[in-house]
């Protein structure tokens, strides 16, 4: 499942300046174990005249195609769903002007940079009823507290899996995956943020301390982890998992949670004792959207608890509908990945302006030294 990959940070030119990271409140806690309700079924409509169309940029496999068409069969219009692989991809694409879009869905960090660029339409909640949905502990967080300019799509971790029938050793954090035995058995995500926030993270340094002297710092943990890589993956790192070509590695939460759902006792969850990466993906009305109101029907649509149930059962994120939370079954809400249990620390990214560049090549230039 894709969501981030920094390796096309160098591209952006003036837009690093709208990078970003630092802390942030923990996720909602999974709700009572109560037995799931089932799900009420879509009330059924016909097919609506043709409406015009919607151009959605979007991450990959994040959107469920039966959510696209339900949409469409009931307001007619026509969705042009157009993804990337990384919030910097979707950065440069729509600062170059080359398309026109009018929902996008970055996360906390880059709406918080978007927003300081002045680059996203305010949204009218008078269109958006369901927007009562939304968890308050989502209305608070500091890339948009009063959500002025973005709807939460869904909210993660980055966190450790484990084989546990191949890894027999306690795997608690960072360091603990970044040993010599583990060489060639690793699978991380291809992002230089994510890295070198990890790095930092086991000299006790938050995501908020990105500066120059930090990246010294970090540099040799860096140098001495990328070369027990075996792969690099932001789009589906839980398929080298499944084929067993690595044991462990640092993923994306619904990633794991699809592991642990399809192969349970196989997989563990680990979320990193050095405190882990929450992110908020978001959708977005971007300045130069040429169908405003489509775009708010289309927000207040996901909104609804059966169709956001929908992409919960699909990508089993944490989901920041709280009605939607209650369609889902025990099993669900019980999966560690998705809803981790306790109180973990946890930290979001905000905006860290030009060390982007930085950042992205420390984290080029020891990957290409590393061999892996």
């Amino acid at each position: 499942m894709t969501r981030l990959a920094s390796h096309t940070l160098g591209a952006l030119g003036a837009a690093l300046a709208l990078l970003a990271c630092s802390d942030s409140a923990p996720p909602p806690a999974p709700p009572p174990e109560t037995p799931a309700p089932a799900a009420p079924a879509p009330e059924a409509v016909q097919p609506a005249a043709a409406a015009g169309e919607l151009n959605l940029f979007a991450w990959s496999e994040y959107v469920p195609q039966s959510v696209l068409e339900g949409f469409t069969k009931e307001t007619g219009t026509r969705i042009n769903y157009e993804t990337y692989g990384s919030n910097e991809e979707m950065l440069a694409k729509l600062m170059s002007g080359a398309s026109s879009y009018d929902l996008i869905q970055p996360s906390e960090y880059v709406v918080e940079a978007l927003v300081k660029e002045k680059l996203l339409v305010p949204l009218d909640k008078s269109k958006l009823p369901n927007l009562k949905n939304i968890g308050p502990e989502y209305w608070k967080q500091p890339h948009d507290p009063d959500l002025t300019y973005s709807v939460p799509y869904m909210q993660g971790t980055v966190g450790i899996v484990i084989n546990t029938e191949k890894v027999k050793q306690p795997v608690t954090g960072y360091a603990d995956v970044f040993q010599p035995k583990y060489k060639g058995r690793i699978v991380i995500l291809d992002d230089a943020l994510e890295i070198v926030t990890w790095g930092l993270a086991t000299l006790g340094i938050g995501p908020d301390g990105v500066t120059k002297e930090n990246l010294e710092k970090v540099r040799p943990v860096i140098a001495k982890w990328l070369p027990l890589v075996k792969v690099y993956d932001s789009d589906s790192p839980k398929t080298a998992l499944l084929n067993g070509d690595v044991d462990l590695g640092i993923v994306w939460s619904g990633e794991a949670a699809i592991l642990i759902k399809e192969q349970p006792g196989k997989f563990a969850y680990v979320l990193p004792k050095e405190g882990a990466h929450m992110f908020i993906d978001n959708l977005v009305i971007p300045k130069e959207a040429e169908h405003v109101d489509a775009a708010h029907k289309f927000i207040d649509y996901i909104l609804r608890p059966e169709v956001s149930r929908i992409i919960s059962e699909e990508f089993p994120y944490t989901n920041p509908n709280i009605e939607a939370r209650k369609l889902l079954s025990k099993q669900e809400r019980e999966n560690p990945a998705s809803y981790p249990p306790g109180n973990p620390k946890l930290s979001t990214f905000r905006d860290i302006g030009p060390m982007a560049a930085d950042v992205d090549k420390l984290f080029t230039d020891l990957k290409a030294k590393s061999g892996s």
